[in-house]
This record gives structure tokens, C-alpha cells and sequence, in this order.
């Protein structure tokens, strides 16, 4: 074997195992046999919100055992096939293409497991509820915001992610005002939690009736999914709940009942609100979900400000202005802090995201 490719499949190798080491595979098997207890009782939807958590726990367990497993065959394999490929008469070439092939896929799928060991912040294994909101740039801004939130979405659809939309604020001219949704896979916290900062458009306006070129900004919030443990208790006198009629596009029942439901937590000011269920219970609990994910993230961001006044470091302003997408007078989406770009605006803004995702969350572990 081609000295070169042989150090390069020990270095895969070693990277794996440091992956495997991290995920400590027996006992992650020992929690998936635990999981596949449980679910295989007969009363276990007896209690749904229950069942649905253990079911959806060793989905993902399973998930993460087959991909490790199948990786480390993969690369087993990997070797025999460059044996075979030295060893072909006529077709080696080919051979040797096939498994020049396989190791990139291979390199690439292993940094991407390797960058998920890297996310073990408190609450970097949960669900995610993202926010995006219009910011300085009038109706270009409004316009972007929508990007983003398509964005996103997109990206989550080719992980096969499931999406819930919670609420969306139209613009009057074109785009959205705010959305809010969640992401409901593990980890999509610790995953998106990169992005939460302000993003900048630069392009022609399509809303310029000279042409002009317009800069416009739009942030991006992203909370984790509480949880029972969480003790985000709030009291019924401490909310205000109002009901109004749902606006923008929908179904008969959206827009003809007063379904829509504000929750205002009286202690803070803070104000959310859930428009696209059918039901003003569902809206309601929706709504109190988002609250109670604010919450916490304020009771973390007062713990984050003590820590920093006790190290006097003034603590981090990452989160800040943190990506830039241009669309003219070149072509080019730059992360300002990970210095990664990219030269194809319109697949970043379809979805395809992972190289700055991955880059930022090696950038903060270092930061």
C-alpha cells in the first residue's frame, strides 16, 4: 500500500478511536439495552409524554451506535479494498478510484462525528427553539430574516430534522418581522447554538427602485427545549394570557378564531406568542414552552454575568455581528469569527450550512 494513504488510514483510525473513546460505546450499548427495556413494557404508553421520550431517546441512542459501528467497518473494509485495488490487473485504476472515493467520504463523516464529541455543554444535547428577527435595513431586512429562517429549515430537512413552526410576524411589504421554531433533534442545541448572533446581507435591492446597494441585518436566537428538571416554575399571577385572531397565511380555522395566544411574563416584559396551531390550547402550551426556554436562558445568562465579574474578563461578545453573506458586487459568505467562507451564496442559503456549523463549534471550544 502507497505509503502516504497507509499513515492517512492510521490517522482515521486514531481519530475514530477518540471518538469512540469519548462516546464510551459499551456504555452507550448498556443504554440502548436499558432504553429497549423500557420501551418494551406493556404499559409504557400509559404515560405519553413518557413514552414519547424514551422512544425518541433510543431512536437516537441506536442512531449514534450504528454510525460508529458502521464507520469503523467502513474503514476495515477501506484497507482491504486498496489491497485489492494494488492487487487488480487492468482495473486498478478504477479500484483505486472507488476507494480514493470511499476514504473522502470516510474523512469527512468521521470529522463531522468527531465535531459532535465536542459538544458537551450543559444543555448542548437538547432540543433547539430558534428565533429569528428583523433588524436594522427596513424592508431588506424583513426580506433576509425570511432567508435565514429558510435557510435553516432547509438545513434541518436534510438531516431529516422534524421542524415546528411556533410563530411567525409578517412584514407589510415582503418578509418576516420574527419567527420562532423549534428543531427537534438531540443536540440541535450544542449544533445551532453557533449561530445565535447577528447576521449582515449585503446585495442590490430588489426593493430599490434605482438599483442601489443595500446592507441589512437580521439576528438569530437559539434556546434550548426546558425540560422537567429544569424548575422553570411559573406562577398563573405572573403571566398575562391574551387571545387574538391569528394573522398571515393559514387554514380556515387559523384565521377565522381567536386561537392565537400572547403569554406576557409580568416579572421581566418578556412577551412570546403562538399563531400556527389550530387550537388555543396547543398555542398555549406552545407558547408557554418558548417562555419558560427565555427564562432559563436569562437565569444563564445571570449566572455567565456573575462568573465573568468574578474573573474580570468582561466577559465574551462572540455572539455579536458574526456572519457576512454578499451578494454583490462578489460572491462570498464569511464567518467573521472562524474566518470560514464560502463562495456560493445560494447554497448556504439553502441549507447547506455544515462546514460554518462545524467550524464554529471547533472555534469556540478554543475560545
Amino acid at each position: 500500500m502507497n505509503p502516504d494513504v497507509a499513515a492517512d488510514l492510521k490517522n482515521l483510525s486514531d481519530t475514530l478511536a477518540s471518538v469512540e473513546a469519548v462516546m464510551d460505546l459499551e456504555a452507550l450499548r448498556a443504554k440502548v439495552a436499558d432504553l429497549e427495556e423500557q420501551a418494551s413494557k406493556p404499559d409504557l404508553w400509559d404515560d405519553q409524554d413518557n413514552a414519547q421520550k424514551v422512544t425518541s431517546q433510543l431512536s437516537h441512542k441506536q442512531g449514534e451506535l450504528r454510525k460508529v459501528e458502521d464507520l469503523r467497518q467502513r474503514l476495515d473494509d477501506l484497507e482491504v479494498l486498496y489491497e485489492l485495488a494494488e492487487e487488480a490487473e487492468g482495473e486498478s485504476a478504477d479500484a483505486r478510484a472507488e476507494a480514493d472515493t470511499e476514504r473522502d467520504k470516510l474523512h469527512k463523516e468521521i470529522d463531522q462525528l468527531e465535531v459532535r464529541t465536542l459538544l458537551s455543554g450543559e444543555y448542548d444535547e437538547r432540543e433547539a427553539l430558534v428565533t429569528i428577527r428583523s433588524e436594522a435595513g427596513g424592508v431588506d431586512a424583513a426580506d433576509f430574516a425570511e432567508m435565514l429562517m429558510r435557510m435553516y429549515l432547509r438545513w434541518a430537512e436534510r438531516h431529516g430534522y422534524p421542524t415546528e413552526v411556533y410563530d411567525t410576524s409578517y412584514a407589510e411589504e415582503a418578509g418576516i418581522k420574527s419567527a420562532t421554531f423549534k428543531v427537534g433533534a438531540p443536540y440541535a442545541y450544542g449544533t445551532l447554538s453557533i449561530e445565535q448572533g447577528t447576521h449582515r446581507l449585503v446585495r442590490i435591492s430588489p426593493f430599490d427602485n434605482q438599483g442601489r446597494r443595500q446592507t441589512s441585518f437580521a439576528g438569530v436566537e437559539v434556546l434550548p427545549v426546558t425540560e422537567q428538571t429544569d424548575h422553570i416554575d411559573i406562577p398563573e399571577n405572573d403571566m398575562r394570557v391574551d387571545v387574538f385572531r391569528s394573522s398571515g397565511p393559514g387554514g380556515q380555522s387559523v384565521n377565522t378564531t381567536d386561537s392565537a395566544v400572547r403569554i406576557t411574563h409580568i416579572p421581566t416584559g418578556i412577551v412570546v406568542s403562538c399563531q400556527n396551531e389550530k387550537s388555543q390550547i396547543q398555542n398555549r402550551a406552545a407558547a408557554l414552552r418558548v417562555l419558560q426556554a427565555r427564562l432559563l436562558a436569562k437565569r444563564q445568562e445571570e449566572e455567565r454575568a456573575r462568573m465573568d465579574e468574578l474573573k474580570g474578563d468582561g466577559g465574551s461578545s462572540w455572539g455579536n455581528q458574526m456572519r457576512s453573506y454578499v451578494l454583490h458586487p462578489y460572491q462570498m459568505v464569511k464567518d467573521l469569527r472562524t474566518e470560514h467562507e464560502v463562495g456560493n451564496p445560494s447554497s448556504v442559503l439553502d441549507g447547506d450550512i455544515d462546514g460554518f456549523i462545524e467550524a464554529g463549534i471547533r472555534w469556540r471550544r478554543t475560545n
